[in-house]
């Protein structure tokens, strides 16, 4: 096994906290690497630093996701108006290993082996929605239920993936650069579609992207701006994506 970390660069005290998970790593007995990419503070913050991870990791690296991470995720979809594709959240297994653990359980496990863990003080920075959601919705979501919400949610992404996995399999039938195809098929398995064609490394369209998508499929518009600075145009009644690099070309 080989640990990764990413230094963001974004504190004077990221250097230290690199080097406090590679001790780690070597009490452990595990190589450790460390990534350090330039993101700057600024807008998007959250998504550039995803951006500028998934560029330096390995593609077969695994996560720490836990399932109170699941239920963050989920409601950040939400708040982003995603259909249930998107509501989803991360899939079980494969790339999140402990999907199916709690935040506590991983401290416990900490506890037991006497390691002190490295915490991102970027947690709480309420400029992120996740550390809002993390830190404020979801505490009050649990005060007005009167239960721990994160099981109730984990257990509803479950739901709307087996529902998904279904439509999308159904969906599948419909060619998402064919406009023709897309405008005249059920709006349901359309969107859907779109959805599969647009999703980037897990990461789908938000509804109103989807919904800008078929106007150009339906002849409304003739291109249109999706996530991440993309551009989806028609010509020949073909839809094609055109990356932030390649427009004007």
């Amino acid at each position: 096994m080989t640990a990764h970390h990413v230094d963001h660069r974004l504190r004077p005290t990221s250097g230290a906290e690199a080097d406090h998970a590679a001790a780690i790593a070597d009490r452990l007995g595990v190589i450790c690497v460390i990534h350090r990419v330039e993101v700057g503070d600024g807008p998007n913050l959250e998504a550039r630093a995803r951006e500028a991870r998934q560029q330096v990791l390995p593609a077969e690296h695994l996560t720490g996701h836990t399932a109170d991470d699941q239920a963050e995720t989920m409601i950040i979809r939400l708040l982003r108006g995603v259909g249930a594709d998107g509501l989803r959240a991360m899939e079980p297994g494969g790339q999140h290993p402990i999907l199916r653990l709690r935040r506590a359980d991983t401290l416990a496990v900490c506890d037991l082996l006497d390691v002190t863990p490295v915490r991102d003080p970027s947690n709480d920075d309420p400029r992120m929605w996740r550390n809002r959601v993390r830190n404020e919705l979801i505490p009050l979501m649990a005060d007005i239920a009167e239960r721990d919400v994160v099981p109730l949610l984990t257990r509803t992404a479950d739901l709307l993936r087996r529902d998904a996995d279904f439509i999308s399999s159904v969906s599948e039938q419909i060619d998402p650069t064919d406009a023709k195809q897309l405008a005249t098929a059920d709006a349901v398995l359309a969107r859907r579609a779109i959805r599969r064609w647009l999703t980037i490394e897990g990461y789908p369209p938000d509804q109103a992207a989807v919904e800008r998508v078929l106007d150009v499929a339906r002849g409304a518009a003739t291109a249109c701006e999706i996530d991440g600075g993309r551009r989806v145009t028609r010509s020949h009644q073909r839809l094609r994506v055109i990356d932030p690099g390649q427009i004007g070309e």
